[in-house]
């Protein structure tokens, strides 16, 4: 039940819209990244939104991992992005593949401005374990 869950609020994306908006293409980036990150894919759901008043509709990708998921949001209204990644760290420890593929979806994105966030999951506090 350990693991690592990163997550980063991607603002002012300079990428190519395409990346906001092509839910097949941006799942293949997903995958590509997840692959090249050394982790292992077993399945996956992209969605495009239909668009709104207030542009193009967005894409969720979710690639579910032998060691947790990934998922995307993109907002490309907004010209914004979330991304959320987690890996459990049972038989081994998976958190440098974890950074790694955050990283390059990161760099995907060309955010002119990122919030990024790191919680360890499952760890059981000592006072925890008294009580």
């Amino acid at each position: 039940m350990h693991g690592l869950h990163l997550t980063a609020d991607l603002h002012d994306c300079r990428c190519e819209t395409r990346w906001l908006v092509d839910a097949p293409m941006l799942g293949a980036a997903c995958v590509k990244a997840v692959e090249a990150a050394g982790l292992q894919v077993v399945g996956t759901l992209f969605h495009a939104f239909p668009a709104s008043p207030q542009g193009p509709g967005g894409v969720t990708a979710t690639v579910l991992l032998a060691e947790s998921h990934l998922c995307v949001h993109t907002w490309p209204e907004q010209r914004g992005a979330t991304l959320d990644v987690y890996v459990c760290n049972f038989g081994a420890d998976h958190s440098a593949k974890a950074r790694a593929l955050m990283g390059a979806l990161e760099a995907l994105f060309v955010a002119g401005r990122v919030e990024r966030h790191a919680l360890q999951r499952g760890a059981i506090a000592a006072e925890a374990v008294a009580s």
